[in-house]
């Protein structure tokens, strides 16, 4: 009984060891995509509430806590308490198997990759409940964009991930990492990478693809009737998300927790330091979109992914693996 309790208590500090840090710095992160999107408008961003604004964050959340949580009369009360929880959770979830350091991963699964695709397919379902839910016209238009958008670039994000497989030979996120020792498959997969942070985008709804959520047509999209916390737990998904796909992007193109070059004074830098700089300049090239770009429309969006993305990373699929073929590059995988 005592082993079974030691067991259980230290499965659930390495839950809080993890989870904790990704809610601290999905705090710092809005901070930050604030201060960014100031920085190009030439305004100063939130700079009262703390040093440099840093506790803008916090104040923010113990807002939300405190305000009152109204549940429309005419909505479907469980399905709607239910949705922010699911799109948390989901978000919170994916985490489990993103490596820091060779050791430092909490699930080290075979499947890492696939457990990913999986959650993050799953995230979809969180916030068509709530603009079903509602059961009001915005937040179900909202709903319904939002379900289309992100099941047409996971389409290529899928194939995309492919290539990136096809170079490793196994759905390990720390063999993916591992693999890339010599060479980061940004080097020869950059048209993939670009697809890739430009699908990412459209997958955690940001600008220019925030269609969901356009102010100008519908309201707040599938977030209209949230009030409160439920608000809050929608918008800590969203950015713990948009983490995750830079924490993605960093495993399977820019060599996760790997130096830039493996010489003294860079190779001792701690590995985790390595892993979270790659997803904070992900986070940046984000953030400095959402400032730049000016938003798309919704037919656009549709045949960018379709009609471009898609058909441009099959063929991209289709010269990795001829050239890894030909020059019998493929990797030896062990059944």
């Amino acid at each position: 009984m005592d082993s079974y309790f030691s067991i259980l208590f230290t499965e659930v500090y390495k839950i809080l060891f993890l989870l904790v840090p990704v809610l601290v710095s999905v705090a710092m992160i809005v901070w930050l995509d604030r201060r960014v999107w100031a920085f190009v408008q030439k305004r100063r961003g939130p700079n009262v509430v703390g040093p440099f604004g840093l506790f803008q964050s916090l104040a923010d959340a113990l807002k939300y806590i405190f305000k009152e949580i109204i549940i429309p009369a005419s909505s479907n009360k469980l399905v709607f308490v239910l949705a922010p929880v699911v799109t948390m959770t989901l978000a919170l979830i994916s985490w489990a198997v993103i490596p820091f350091d060779e050791d430092f991963v909490l699930a080290d699964i075979n499947v890492g990759i696939l457990y990913l695709f999986a959650v993050s397919s799953l995230g979809v379902y969180g916030i068509i409940m709530g603009g079903w839910a509602s059961n009001s016209k915005y937040p179900f238009l909202g709903a319904i964009r939002s379900a289309a958008q992100m099941v047409s670039y996971e389409v290529s994000i899928g194939v995309i991930i492919i290539n990136v497989l096809l170079c490793v030979g196994s759905l390990n996120l720390s063999d993916i990492v591992m693999a890339q020792q010599n060479l980061w498959f940004v080097i020869p997969l950059f048209p993939m990478f670009v697809i890739f942070f430009i699908s990412a985008l459209a997958e955690t709804n940001r600008p220019p693809f925030d269609l969901p959520e356009a102010e100008a047509e519908l309201v707040a999209g599938y977030q209209t009737e949230y009030s409160g916390m439920m608000y809050a737990m929608f918008w800590l998904g969203e950015y713990a998300n948009i983490l995750l796909m830079c924490a993605m992007g960093s495993i399977l193109f820019l060599g996760g927790w790997l130096p830039i070059l493996d010489i003294y004074p860079l190779n001792i830098i701690p590995a985790p330091i390595w892993m979270i700089t790659k997803i904070l300049f992900l986070f940046l090239l984000f953030a400095l979109i959402k400032a730049i770009v000016p938003r798309y429309r919704y037919d656009q969006l549709m045949r960018l992914g379709w009609k471009i993305f898609l058909p441009f990373s099959l063929i991209y699929l289709v010269l990795t693996a001829s050239f890894l073929f030909y020059f019998d590059k493929l990797p030896k995988v062990n059944i």
